[in-house]
């Protein structure tokens, strides 16, 4: 019986009289979902568009943008190439293009169509926007200043342009005037506000005496290990200090201050005279490069924990091997994910060493990845068995080294005061700054930076050439510098 319906309906649905729609119409409804991000019915409705009329300039360039914002990224430049091609003089596509090629990591192709856009329109906002965050990529830190500083003479309210001249500023450790900047990234589009909206005022730094103050963690975990050192210094000011963090901080900032109010739920949220987001306590507190506070460390491993962990690895290790810890991937949703992580593969110069045996801390679905390894290096898995950074800080306080990207672990290493190699990108976060291989944040850390965009490759053979070096693992402080 279902079935005899359904047939009746779908010949009663092929005799209906099609109504024509004009394309027009149809791309201001795309649009209008775009918009309001319903990509995928965007995307549906273009690919109708598309299907019908192939060579529509608008729908192809449409369709890139939604491609684009849905992970896709070489798929939409090259729809944005083909509406290029039938529609030369677009400098809107040349401006969508640029931002696509630099996710790809075709940093010369992207300034090629950004400039071009520009020539057709020396006032386009965003392509200003775009070529700051192009050159910013390359490293080429002047021209980025130019671009943001060129865009906030025509419109001074604009957040991108702040945003990406607060990341410049800081990478070159102008922190003072990269603080400043810094604030606009809540008003960039689309960015995660701290907290919910309420009538309570941001803390200006000054003394509230009988009067609570709400900490948020803003940002990701990393930051919120990097930035908790400031919650003593807060708490000076105001004794009765309350902190919103993700739950797998809270053992943390018990170490730091083990009196202090903790929640995770909005609805938990206590009266509060102001509110502080962590990531503005570096201002407000006035931090320069020589007033950074690194007593180090402030994290301190479970003693019962790392002695299991230090008993369990010298039985699961054979003797005279090196223990080194890896992190080889981050957060896959973390906004600059894709530059900041490598792949497991990407660490074989390190794993061919003939006195190392790794020990895996990461998580998350690149796990898999060990499945399919073939080095001589032993590598001992042991992230099912960490459930949060409680037992991560044993692991590593049984450690002789850790050896990782830019994430959470390496803060929490460095907070710790442990041995830990950080893997940079090419044109690293801010926090790491230009050509040291020491860190004012974390003094235990040495920092391996790529000597051109992408080389995972070569930078792990810079680890593992410092892994060879005699006594390497306990004196670490020469790494190589690149000259700019």
């Amino acid at each position: 019986m279902n079935q005899m319906i359904t047939a009746a309906l779908a010949t009663a649905e092929r005799a209906k009289p099609k109504v024509p729609v004009p394309v027009e119409e149809l791309m201001k409804l795309a649009g209008a979902f775009c918009d309001e991000e319903r990509l995928s019915e965007a995307e549906g409705l273009l690919d109708h568009i598309v299907s019908a009329v192939p060579d529509a300039p608008s729908a192809l360039h449409l369709k890139g943008i939604v491609q684009f914002r849905t992970g896709r990224h070489a798929a939409a430049a090259a729809m944005i190439e083909r509406a290029l091609e039938l529609q030369p003089d677009a400098a809107v596509f040349r401006r969508d293009l640029c931002p696509i090629y630099e996710r790809l990591g075709r940093y010369e192709d992207a300034l090629r169509v950004g400039h071009q856009a520009l020539e057709r329109d020396p006032c386009d906002l965003q392509t200003l926007h775009n070529l700051a965050l192009v050159h910013h990529r390359r490293l080429e830190l002047d021209e980025s200043t130019a671009c943001a500083r060129r865009a906030l003479a025509i419109d001074p309210t604009m957040p991108g342009p702040h945003f990406q001249l607060a990341e410049s500023l800081l990478l070159r450790g102008e922190l003072a005037k990269g603080w400043r900047e810094y604030r606009w990234r809540f008003r960039i589009a689309g960015a995660s506000q701290p907290l919910p909206p309420n009538d309570r005022p941001q803390w200006d730094g000054a003394p509230l005496p009988g009067a609570t103050l709400l900490l948020v963690a803003d940002q990701g975990l990393g930051d919120a290990i990097q930035f908790s050192r400031y919650i003593p210094w807060a708490c000076e000011r105001c004794p009765d200090v309350v902190v919103a963090a993700d739950p797998l901080m809270h053992p943390l900032i018990r170490q730091i201050h083990p009196a202090i109010g903790l929640l995770d739920r909005w609805d938990k949220c206590p009266p509060f005279a102001a509110y502080c987001p962590l990531t503005e306590l570096p201002r407000l507190h006035g931090t320069t490069l020589d007033r950074i506070p690194n007593k180090v460390p402030y994290l301190h491993p479970d003693p019962a924990r790392a002695a299991v962990w230090r008993a369990r690895l010298r039985d699961l290790i054979q003797p005279g091997y090196r223990r080194v810890g890896i992190v080889w991937a981050g957060r896959p949703t973390h906004r600059n994910d894709f530059n900041r992580s490598t792949r497991l593969a990407a660490l074989a110069p390190i794993a061919a060493l003939d006195d190392i045996a790794l020990v895996s801390l990461q998580k998350g679905a690149e796990q898999a990845a060990i499945a399919a390894r073939f080095d001589r290096a032993p590598l001992l898995n042991v992230a099912a068995e960490i459930e949060d950074f409680v037992d991560t800080m044993a692991v590593v306080a049984a450690l002789d080294l850790v050896v990782t990207v830019d994430t959470s672990v390496a803060h929490l290493a460095g907070a710790m005061g442990r041995p830990v190699w950080i893997l940079l990108p090419y044109a690293p976060d801010w926090r790491w700054l230009l050509d040291r291989s020491d860190s004012p944040w974390y003094p235990s850390a040495r920092l391996f930076r790529q000597w051109s965009p992408g080389d995972w490759d070569g930078l792990a053979r810079q680890v593992a050439q410092a892994l060879s070096a005699p006594g390497s693992v306990a004196a670490a402080e020469s790494a190589p510098r690149r000259d700019r």
